[in-house]
């Protein structure tokens, strides 16, 4: 979570202009303002297990990030939360994380991939994360190509016509931008690989 909020922040205005373009300009602010709200509530609570982390990452999410980017990432967390079966992750149960909040998303925004949106990087990530699962591969390694997938479904939007969201208002007009959703999406799971990366290099 400290990463994502690094990420966030690092590519706040990124997000925004990608936002300003397409949408309504406050994709990066409120992503930025929700995940540093998120490291605050996890410092000042200290949850004691991966589920209570994910509860609250989207409870905070849900009250700080306006948009519709707060209750699909706060509904993500949240069933991301209800998939995990122990005290720590191995590749199977990341990949089970990822699919299930991709399935939150989609359940709460209605969403299908092609329609860019942050599903057109959550569903390539959850595919090839469950790839890499089936094949024995370890948290790390899931993470890692969940985050390439994701990486390069976020770019797979530029051509994209919008046809849910705010942007699908401009119709053809939206052909030729990234998804800000899908770009910020690419970045929360890249900050989950290079955390899981490092947790493996230090143990």
């Amino acid at each position: 979570m400290k990463g994502c909020a690094e990420q966030a922040h690092e590519h706040r205005e990124e997000l925004i202009e990608l936002d300003r373009v397409i949408g309504d300009s406050d994709h990066g602010e409120n992503v930025d303002r929700g995940f540093r709200a998120v490291v605050e509530k996890l410092e000042a609570d200290a949850p004691a297990s991966i589920v209570d982390v994910l509860k609250l990452t989207a409870k905070t999410l849900m009250s700080t990030v306006g948009g519709a980017s707060g209750p699909l990432l706060g509904t993500a967390f949240l069933r991301a939360a209800k998939s995990v079966g122990g005290e720590a992750l191995d590749g199977a149960g990341a990949a089970a994380l990822i699919e299930a909040a991709l399935e939150g998303i989609t359940t709460r925004g209605k969403a299908q991939e092609g329609e860019k949106t942050m599903v057109d990087a959550w569903a390539p990530a959850a595919r090839a994360a469950r790839e890499q699962a089936d094949a024995g591969a370890g948290v790390a390694d899931v993470l890692r190509a969940a985050a390439n997938a994701a990486a390069e479904g976020a770019e797979a939007t530029i051509p994209l016509v919008a046809t849910k969201g705010r942007a699908s208002y401009l119709g053809e007009r939206s052909a030729g931008h990234k998804d800000p959703g899908a770009a910020s999406t690419a970045l929360f799971i890249a900050a989950a690989a290079a955390a899981a990366a490092a947790a493996v290099k230090e143990g």
